[in-house]
């Protein structure tokens, strides 16, 4: 039942992507629309088969997506190892998260481009400044995440891990940190998604590269077909990456919704 269930879905999502093409190659093609609003399918492909093989702005299609990823992987990287630690003692120490969550949810609702300005006054326009904003974007939603999955722990595994003489290490070690698995792999598909949008935010800034610094050069020129190359790209790996992570999560954490 569940294969079947399966293979109706995928054909869902694929007679979905289907006709969302098709309704984009009648519209350009039977109507007057014009290229500057909406560029027909052909086009959009000519030019992505342009940008692979003589880049953009004298820049590979490869380096465009390797300056990116590179920005992107470092923040991730460097959040899911600081935000990891520091959410699951938040979640586990009231006094700990007293001194950290505050800050958290002092600085999560602001916009990014509220503080990237600042962030380029005291590290300049380089990677530096990209990655860091990059970086808080990511912290967020990981640690968030790692608080509640420990608030969330089944208490009956605690209290019967305790009355079996089970250390405070183990208690965390064995019973915390495999139950907040599934949790923590949530937030870090979430972290990756929104770090993914606040790319745009950082590359449109004194960059010269980056996929999002060419879509934002595109529309200065209302390049569309361009723009809508890398809006394409974009998507394409965002879904790409957040398959993989629950492909491993699939993997990893087999017991997740297991009682």
């Amino acid at each position: 039942m569940k294969k079947t269930k399966n293979r109706f879905e995928v054909t869902l999502t694929f007679v979905t992507w289907v006709t969302i093409f098709l309704l984009w190659f009648l519209v350009t093609n039977l109507y007057d629309v014009s290229s500057l609003l909406l560029p027909s399918p052909q086009e959009v492909w000519k030019t992505f088969i342009t940008i692979v093989r003589k880049g953009y702005n004298n820049i590979s299609l490869w380096q465009h997506l390797s300056d990116s990823f590179v920005r992107l992987l470092w923040a991730v990287g460097i959040a899911f190892v600081t935000a990891v630690p520091l959410g699951l003692l938040s979640g586990y120490f009231r006094k700990f998260r007293a001194i950290i969550d505050s800050i958290v949810q002092f600085y999560r609702p602001i916009p990014p481009l509220a503080y990237y300005a600042l962030l380029i006054l005291w590290m300049g326009i380089d990677d530096g400044s990209k990655v860091t904003l990059l970086y808080l974007a990511a912290f967020a939603p990981i640690y968030t995440a790692c608080v509640a999955a420990v608030n969330n722990v089944n208490q009956d595994y605690i209290l019967s891990a305790l009355s079996l003489g089970a250390s405070q290490k183990d208690l965390f070690v064995k019973i915390v940190l495999p139950a907040c698995l599934p949790n923590i792999f949530t937030g870090l598909r979430t972290a990756i998604g929104f770090s993914y949008t606040t790319l745009v935010a950082a590359e449109m800034t004194a960059a010269t590269s980056g996929i999002g610094w060419m879509v934002i050069d595109a529309s200065r020129y209302l390049k569309s077909d361009v723009m809508f190359v890398g809006i394409i790209i974009m998507g394409v790996t965002g879904i790409m990456m957040d398959s993989g992570l629950l492909y491993l999560e699939n993997k990893l954490i087999f017991w997740k919704g297991k009682d």
